[in-house]
């Protein structure tokens, strides 16, 4: 049972009042909404788990400790509050890198709490004794370690502080083991708050800018749900009739199927465009590095850390429902927009065979022709892949906001079953979708078992090619030969997630999809689906990356 359902406050749950650190660290926590917490066993942090259990805080305990940062991000993307990801002393830290990352690189609010070797035996050689936050500084707002038992609750309300304010992302705070155990003491005084962002000052000067444009483009990313700015930035793109590319949790913003909404046609909207107005994500390679022909750009973002600063664009920084409302307003010329509209149905009549592809070995648009046939509109997709994922992110467009997940501009693949077990709890009426390449099924399929012992149905489909065909395909190209890219053929994934409780079926005809993906639905149990898709058929990649 979440906390959030046992009635009173944080500190009226313990029955008790608090008995050690890991009370006091929990409920500063749970002031901030903290309902689930994510973690692999360990004794450094044993504190924090009986806290938990006496509040009714949910306990999570997965397989890998990557998983259960992924999880704790996954968990921030969707509520929009800060996940918590606890992680015990030593290899618990550093098998979860990888996941803290990523949650810097999606500006995700997230907070890991560490275990620490005790403070009484510091550079004894104790058992897994090691000096986290120096590792984890580069990819995180903050990184240190607790204080002491007295000031236990300033600590970790400061971390969710910091996690928190814009422009958000992962804070680290490891605590010493003897602190955890300690007797809770009287705490110290609480960090001031920090302040909340000034109002977005008149942005009168980009009026000749915005109204000189003839062929603008809004390029909506993650950072717009993430700062609560989809309704604001939904109400400007309707009321300009400026065309929409989504970019990662961008999408649903517009609904698939809007008028507006032109993400198949970007390479048109991007080459043609004279104004590029980019809003919630960076200038990074997805984007071509924001360089847009001749176009002029303006960077909107969260804070002004998040602005581009190796290009010269016009950069607005701030709350960006306030700066959407600030915007300049201007007139976009119809023919553009029809223009694009143009290509956004070419686009669809050239791509319509391949949905619906009779061949054999399945062509793996084939897969997504039949999964749109079955999504809810409120439906959570989260994809963990190279090719096989590409292809997810053209050709389903979410209905609402805040219903896709993927890595980012991380690239780390492994996100998969940590992301769908958050999705599951975030949203439990919603279908959950996890599309795996099977290179990236490799990295977290285990936790599968998190999947089952939890009770989280989940549907999970992999696009089963028996290669790392983001790899395998252009090194061919390069060199005339591949290698280090091929997985086993045809490998039974499904017997995997069927031996650790849940169930699944290997699919092989375009015929056998859309039933094998009605009984994947209907399961109440983690279901795999191992579609075996062409080998050969390599995923038409815009940019490389580099």
């Amino acid at each position: 049972m979440d906390g959030a359902e046992n009635g009173g406050g944080p500190d009226e749950r313990h029955g008790g009042g608090l008995r050690h650190g890991g009370d006091t660290a929990l409920t500063a926590a749970l002031r901030f909404g903290v309902e689930t917490m994510f973690t692999l066993s360990g004794g450094h942090v044993f504190p924090l788990y009986d806290a938990a259990v006496r509040t009714g805080t949910r306990i999570v305990d997965v397989r890998h400790e990557q998983s259960a940062v992924f999880a704790a991000e996954a968990t921030a993307r969707l509520t929009r509050r800060a996940g918590l990801a606890v992680l015990t002393a030593g290899p618990g830290v550093t098998n979860g890198v990888s996941a803290i990352a990523t949650a810097h690189f999606n500006g995700s609010p997230l907070v890991v709490l560490g275990g620490r070797a005790p403070a009484s035996r510091w550079g004894s050689g104790a058992l897994q004794e090691l000096d986290h936050p120096p590792l984890v500084a580069p990819i995180t707002k903050s990184a240190g370690t607790a204080s002491g038992p007295g000031t236990l609750d300033a600590d970790v309300t400061r971390a969710f502080d910091t996690a928190l304010a814009p422009h958000r992302g992962p804070v680290f705070l490891d605590i010493h083991m003897d602190h955890l155990f300690a007797p809770a003491v009287p705490q110290a005084a609480r960090p001031d708050r920090p302040p909340r962002p000034a109002g977005v000052p008149p942005l009168d000067d980009l009026a000749p800018v915005l109204q000189s444009a003839r062929r603008p483009v809004l390029v909506i990313g993650s950072g717009v749900w993430t700062d609560g700015a989809e309704h604001a930035a939904r109400a400007f793109a309707e009321e300009v009739r400026v065309p929409v590319v989504a970019n990662g949790q961008g999408r649903g913003v517009l609904p698939g199927g809007h008028d507006l909404l032109v993400t198949r046609a970007r390479r048109t909207a991007f080459t043609e465009a004279d104004l590029v107005i980019v809003a919630g994500t960076p200038l990074d390679f997805r984007l071509g590095y924001g360089v847009f022909g001749d176009a002029r750009v303006v960077h909107l973002a969260d804070a002004p850390s998040a602005l581009a600063a190796h290009l010269d664009a016009t950069g607005v920084a701030g709350d960006l429902s306030a700066v959407f409302a600030a915007l300049p307003r201007f007139k976009t010329d119809p023919d553009w927009l029809a223009r694009l509209r143009d290509a956004v149905r070419a686009a669809s009549a050239a791509d319509g065979p391949l949905l619906h592809s009779g061949a054999d070995p399945i062509h793996p648009l084939r897969v997504y022709g039949e999964l749109n046939r079955v999504l809810d509109d409120d439906a959570v997709v989260i994809g963990d892949g190279g090719d096989f994922v590409s292809y997810a992110g053209r050709y389903v467009e979410p209905k609402r906001p805040g219903t896709w997940l993927d890595p980012g501009p991380y690239g780390c693949l492994g996100t998969g079953l940590g992301y769908a077990m958050a999705a599951r709890i975030a949203r439990p009426s919603a279908q959950v979708v996890l599309l795996l390449g099977d290179g990236a099924a490799g990295l977290s399929l285990m936790d599968a078992d998190t999947l089952v012992r939890h009770r989280l149905p989940v549907v999970i489909i992999v696009g089963n090619n028996g290669a790392w065909g983001l790899e395998k395909h252009p090194m061919r190209a390069l060199y005339g030969y591949d290698v280090a890219a091929d997985l086993q053929p045809g490998c039974r994934y499904d017997e995997v997630v069927r031996a650790l409780g849940g169930a699944g079926e290997t699919v092989t005809r375009p015929a056998d999809l859309a039933g094998a993906l009605r009984r994947a639905f209907a399961a109440n149990v983690p279901y795999l689906v191992n579609v075996v898709t062409d080998p050969g058929i390599a995923y038409p990649r815009a940019t490389t990356g580099v």
